[in-house]
């Protein structure tokens, strides 16, 4: 059975037109079996976290407020893709319901949990999905059955072995008997069947786990832009599509900042040796990146990405070098608070980390001054130069810092992989030095 797995993006199906075109896109491939992944409609997953948040704060008129805009969103679309009809209707009422109940009970109780806000934020995509099945005439898989989970509610991991077999149980016999199914990405459910969501951004893994359970020939991601671009075109308006990239020059990209792509899709993807196409549903026909497994760009730097809201944490210590487990007792700090480093930079006396800026720092703070003197940078970004052949080409160092030439650096590490340059920059100059770098390897050429 040749399978194709595409997933649409919230943009993609942000309204009635966008849907039309998603199913002219999913019409179109024909010849192979189609597993149709959607996300919740644009605006819609963070409109059910402020209801949710609302109701926690007893503004109950609030939060009614937004689930209505919500149901009138889903049901204008309906009327315009002329599914107005009671089944369909029907299944959305059902839905803003079990929302209604959720938020007087998140009022009652002033309490929001994890486990609560999933269920809330799978409505989303619950909500898109009937759509999307109703104007294509599919049938609808409910992502719970299929996508297995822990119980880590809100960042749920997934079961890979349990995947595959319920994938076998729920999607192959579908797929026997229909050309095109409908399914959601970003939720599942774990073990007792109380529903799970995979992170923001979860539906591209979805369908990167999907793709793998079923050893798909294809996964298609469709956004709103074409493909994995050298860099961001609200940067740089002359970003180019990369065509071909690497599994780990994707996988750099995602991780500093571009989000075209989940990094979390590479994974099963690559594992089960499954080519990802990146696409725009506003222009099918035009540009898109292709990652394979043994592909490379072939590049010492395909694109340049940026991640802001940074910070750098210094610990300064004169008797460092003399003290065996140092290093160790400064990483347990992190470790404990559940706090994920990035760079990392050491000396004889001083060792610099950069975090995300919501890790708790002044908790951070008290800790690590029991191991030195602290320091903290704020306003900071992250630029990455990465590409394949980034080490095995000496001009890329040169060409970087005459391209960032007056620019202050607080930081420099070459990555492990060999495939990654980081920067860490004032927030304020980031701008600047993304510019510089991309007109330094792409518009003046590669000499």
């Amino acid at each position: 059975m040749t399978a194709l797995v595409m997933k649409f993006g919230g943009t993609s199906v942000g309204n009635a037109e966008r849907i039309r075109e998603v199913a002219r896109i999913v019409q179109s491939r024909q010849g192979r079996k189609r597993i149709v992944v959607v996300s919740a409609m644009a605006g819609i997953t963070n409109l059910l976290f402020e209801m949710a948040e609302a109701a926690r704060q007893h503004d109950l008129d609030r939060a009614v407020q937004i689930l209505s805009k919500i149901e009138q969103m889903h049901l204008e679309a309906s009327r315009s893709l002329d599914l107005a009809t009671p089944d369909i209707i029907g299944r959305i009422k059902e839905i803003v319901e079990n929302l209604q109940r959720r938020i007087h009970g998140i009022d009652l109780l002033g309490e929001l949990s994890p486990r609560t806000m999933d269920e809330v934020a799978s409505s989303g995509e619950r909500l898109s999905s009937i759509l999307v099945a109703g104007y294509l005439g599919c049938p609808l898989l409910d992502a719970r059955k299929v996508i297995r989970t822990d119980s880590h509610f809100g960042t749920a991991r997934p079961k890979l072995a349990a995947i595959k077999k319920l994938a076998a149980l729920h999607i192959v016999p579908l797929l026997e008997s229909y050309d095109i199914i409908v399914t959601q990405g970003y939720i599942g459910s774990e073990d007792a069947g109380d529903t799970t969501t995979l992170g923001r951004g979860g539906s591209d893994y979805s369908a990167g786990l999907i793709g793998a359970a079923l050893q798909a020939d294809e996964i298609e991601i469709w956004t709103d832009v074409e493909g994995i671009l050298t860099a961001d075109p609200r940067l740089v308006p002359s970003a180019r599509t990369v065509e071909v990239l690497s599994y780990q020059e994707a996988a750099e990209l995602a991780s500093y900042g571009a989000k075209v792509l989940h990094p979390a899709t590479v994974r099963p993807a690559l594992d089960a040796g499954i080519p990802v196409t990146i696409r725009s549903t506003f222009k099918p026909d035009g540009m898109y990146s292709t990652i394979s497994p043994g592909e490379s760009s072939g590049r010492p730097c395909v694109a340049i990405a940026m991640r802001r809201n940074v910070v750098i944490i210094s610990v300064t210590q004169e008797s460092m070098t003399d003290q065996a487990g140092f290093l160790a007792k400064l990483f347990d700090v992190f470790g404990r608070r559940g706090v994920s480093v990035d760079l990392v930079s050491t000396s004889e006396i001083c060792v610099s980390v950069s975090l995300d800026k919501s890790a708790p720092l002044e908790a951070l703070t008290q800790d690590l001054e029991k191991l030195g003197q602290v320091s903290i940078a704020r306003e900071r970004a992250v630029i990455a130069v990465v590409g394949d052949l980034l080490r095995k080409t000496p001009e890329v160092l040169r060409k970087t810092f005459i391209a960032i030439d007056g620019i202050p650096v607080d930081l420099i590490s070459m990555g492990a992989n060999a495939i990654n340059l980081s920067l860490i920059v004032q927030e304020a100059q980031a701008d600047r030095a993304v510019q510089n770098l991309h007109a330094a390897f792409f518009e003046e050429g590669e000499r």
